[in-house]
C-alpha cells in the first residue's frame, strides 16, 4: 500500500533569482506544490543555499523561516551553517547560531557544500556543534576546486574519522561523490557521475554503513536512486538492509526536473521486491523519527 512520502532533501526560493548558467532555477513553492501532488509527497525539508561555493543566488535561513511560515502544510526547514561563520576559526562558536535558530524550529543543519576537507579543524568545529547540539548534519562530497560540496577521496576515509571521531552525530549522506561508493569498484574516474551496471561487493557505503551507525543515507538526487536502481537486485537488498537509516528525497533544483525514486519505491512495494515496513520507513517514518526527535 502506497503511503505519502516525505521528502528529505528539497531547495526551493522565494523569488525567483537569477539562473543557473545551463538555465536551470529553483523552484518556488507554487511549482513545488504541483510537483509534490504529481509525487505522491505529503511536505519536504527545504535545505537553504547560503555560500558562494554551489549558489547563484542566495537562499537564506531566514528565508527558508519565512517560507515554512507561509507554508506550513508543505515545509520542513533546516539551517545552514557555514563553518567558516563567526570569526574563521575552529574555536568559532557555532552553538550561537544553531540554538538561534533551533529555537526558530530548524530540525537539523545542512546541505553543508562548503569545500573544505571533512577533516578541516573549521569543519571538525562545525560537528563538534552540531553533535553538541543534537542537530543533524545532510553533506554534500566535493573534489578539491572547482567544486562544491566537503572534500574526500575514493574510499571515503576522511568521512570515516568524522564517524568515529562524532559518534553521537547523524550523518546523512549525499551526492554523486557519495554514492559512487556504494560499489567496491568505484574510481576517481566515475565517482563523479552515475555509474551504470552491477554492484560490485566492497563498496566504501555499504561497509561503513554496517560499522558506523551515525551514518544515513540521503537517497535523493539522480546520485540516490540510481545508487539503488543501477543494479535492482542489489538495490532492493540494500533497502531493506539498512531500511532504519535511509531517508527518501527528491533534491529538485529546477521545475522541469522529474526524479523516479518515488515511483520506483511505489513499485517496490507493489511488487514485493521490498516488504511494506521497509517502504513506510523510507518513505516517511524515518524522516519523522528525525524531524520529531
Amino acid at each position: 500500500m502506497k503511503v505519502k512520502k516525505i521528502d528529505i532533501h528539497i531547495h526551493t526560493t522565494l523569488k525567483k533569482s537569477i539562473p543557473r548558467v545551463d538555465g536551470e532555477n529553483f523552484a518556488d513553492a507554487g511549482e513545488v506544490v504541483k510537483m509534490y501532488e504529481q509525487l505522491g509527497v505529503e511536505k519536504g525539508v527545504q535545505l537553504p543555499d547560503i555560500g558562494p561555493d554551489c549558489a547563484y543566488g542566495i537562499m537564506t535561513n531566514e528565508d527558508a523561516i519565512a517560507l515554512s511560515e507561509a507554508y506550513p502544510d508543505v515545509f520542513f526547514w533546516f539551517c545552514n551553517i557555514d563553518p567558516r561563520w563567526g570569526k574563521n576559526s575552529p574555536d568559532a562558536d557555532l552553538s550561537y547560531f544553531i540554538n538561534y535558530y533551533k529555537e526558530r524550529g530548524t530540525k537539523g543543519v545542512g546541505e553543508i557544500t562548503s569545500n573544505l576537507y571533512f577533516d578541516d579543524p573549521l569543519v571538525e568545529n562545525l560537528f563538534y556543534h552540531c553533535e553538541k547540539c543534537d542537530m543533524p548534519v545532510i553533506f554534500h562530497i566535493g573534489l578539491k576546486g572547482g567544486d562544491y560540496g566537503l572534500i574526500d577521496e575514493v574510499g571515503l576515509k576522511r568521512l570515516e574519522m568524522s564517524l568515529k571521531k562524532f559518534p553521537k552525530l547523524k550523518f546523512p549522506g549525499h551526492s554523486q561523490k557519495f554514492w559512487a561508493e556504494i560499489s567496491g569498484d568505484c574510481t576517481e574516474e566515475i565517482r563523479c557521475g552515475y555509474p551504470i551496471g552491477p554492484v560490485c561487493q566492497g563498496g566504501r557505503v555499504v561497509e561503513l554503513m554496517r560499522a558506523y551507525p551515525n551514518l544515513y543515507g540521503d537517497l535523493s538526487a539522480l546520485s540516490g536512486e540510481n545508487a539503488v536502481m543501477r543494479d535492482p537486485e542489489f538495490g532492493w537488498s540494500f533497502l531493506e538492509e539498512f531500511q532504519d537509516r535511509l531517508f527518501f528525497g527528491t533534491d529538485i533544483c529546477d521545475p522541469g526536473r522529474h526524479p523516479n525514486l518515488s515511483f520506483y519505491l511505489d513499485y517496490a512495494v507493489e511488487t514485493g521486491r521490498i516488504s511494506q515496513g521497509c517502504y513506510e520507513k523510507i518513505c516517511r517514518e524515518n524522516a519523522l523519527a528525525l524531524l520529531y526527535r
